[in-house]
């Protein structure tokens, strides 16, 4: 048995494809219906916005052909030959274990897929498609990622100017319980307005230079002050942090249209630049912009790549791991079934002489003896040479040494 991945994700698929190529629930439920008619007893699919993937336990190479186009089949509308990535081996379980690190993610070491792969472990599993080798290399996939990110914090190092903006206002002048003014209504002043709001008791008022944009934002953070666009200087009197995120062409803030009275944190996500650089020249203003941002940002991508480096060799070790459990395990089945073989063929003997010769009931026990210690014998060196046979280097001898046997002993 073999582990094996196909799938299309960011790095190989535009948005527009990788929106055309989501499974639904409905969806991964008939995938799996038709992976098991196709002989695929083990399957999982991970769908999240950035990846439409598959990982699966399969015998037979005509099987991985068989699940290739169940998958084109699912999605009509794409040329998804064009896209398709597909990995055995060693290759789809180290592809596996980074999925589950961060390591494969849009953003380096982010945390968030980690309870995506869980999720689609779970769903695998109620619907029946799980199975104890899946199940094993999944979780010990978890497992390592949850030990890469204790270990080295990879996610801790902020890739978003955004986020690292407001890291750094916090650093500068404290956020909780604070007046501040939003500029902006496109994604970047979204995202700076949901991690303000992680801070306590903060009041914030928010304008865009369309009054239509700025009133979308209330439907989304009900609690801020929406003002327009003209009152901005206005209420800057009496804020301690304005944040300015907007496409405007032009400066936003002008130092020739608005002198602090009090202290004030300005920080400008834009470019072009919101703010006047000038501002940076008053005693009482603390003006953060991104080219500082980028350069803290620049600096975090380096040390994740680094510690993203680092975790090759933990994943290394997490997989000699589950490789020699899964290796284990098949030697195991075919030990059980050869044992189990054995047994029947003892009780057919038995019984076919049983029949045909009058015997008491100490020769009967005696026979069966014979008859079971005689086939015992003749497993031995097979199951020896199974047992021997259980390093990863070995796994295509040890796979077609188990095949020549249950061929042999019919099992």
């Amino acid at each position: 048995m073999q582990f094996g991945f196909l799938g299309i994700n960011y790095k190989n698929a535009s948005l527009d494809i990788r929106d055309k190529t989501a499974f639904t629930d409905a969806m991964k439920l008939d995938f799996f219906r038709k992976a098991e008619a196709a002989g695929i007893q083990q399957c999982m699919v991970l769908s999240t916005c950035n990846r439409s993937e598959v990982f699966y336990f399969y015998i037979e190479e005509r099987q991985c052909e068989a699940l290739c186009q169940i998958y084109e089949e699912m999605f009509p509308a794409v040329e998804v030959k064009a896209y398709l990535v597909t990995l055995s081996g060693e290759a789809a379980f180290v592809y596996l274990f980074r999925i589950a690190a961060g390591l494969e993610s849009l953003v380096l070491g982010e945390d968030q897929i980690l309870g995506q792969v869980k999720d689609a472990l779970d769903y695998a599993r109620t619907m029946g498609y799980g199975g104890k080798e899946l199940n094993k290399v999944v979780r010990d996939a978890v497992a390592c990622a949850k030990r890469i990110k204790t270990g080295l914090k990879i996610s801790e190092k902020p890739l978003s100017v955004s986020y690292i903006g407001i890291r750094k206002l916090e650093e500068a002048c404290g956020i909780a319980g604070k007046r501040i003014l939003v500029i902006g209504s496109g994604k970047t002043a979204v995202l700076a307005l949901k991690y303000l709001f992680e801070y306590q008791a903060v009041r914030i008022s928010a304008c865009s230079r369309t009054d239509a944009h700025a009133r979308r934002l209330r439907e989304e953070f009900p609690e801020i002050e929406i003002i327009s666009y003209e009152e901005r200087y206005e209420v800057l009197k009496k804020c301690d942090i304005v944040v300015s995120a907007t496409a405007s062409p032009h400066l936003v803030l002008r130092r020739e249209d608005f002198v602090p009275k009090r202290r004030l944190t300005m920080l400008d996500l834009a470019a072009p630049r919101d703010v006047d650089t000038a501002f940076a020249e008053e005693p009482r203003v603390t003006l953060i912009n991104l080219d500082t941002l980028q350069e803290i940002a620049a600096s975090h991508r380096r040390e994740r790549e680094a510690l993203a480096e680092k975790s090759r060799e933990m994943i290394r070790e997490a997989l000699q791991e589950t490789m020699g459990w899964l290796l284990q395990s098949r030697m195991d089945s075919t030990i059980e079934s050869l044992q189990q073989r054995c047994g029947e063929i003892v009780e057919d003997s038995y019984t076919y002489l049983n029949r045909k010769m009058e015997l008491g009931e100490r020769e009967k026990k005696l026979l069966k003896k014979v008859l079971n210690a005689s086939l015992q014998r003749l497993l031995r060196e097979p199951i020896r040479e199974l047992k021997r046979l259980d390093t990863e280097e070995e796994q295509e001898e040890q796979e077609e040494y188990q095949r020549l046997i249950r061929q042999l002993f019919q099992i």
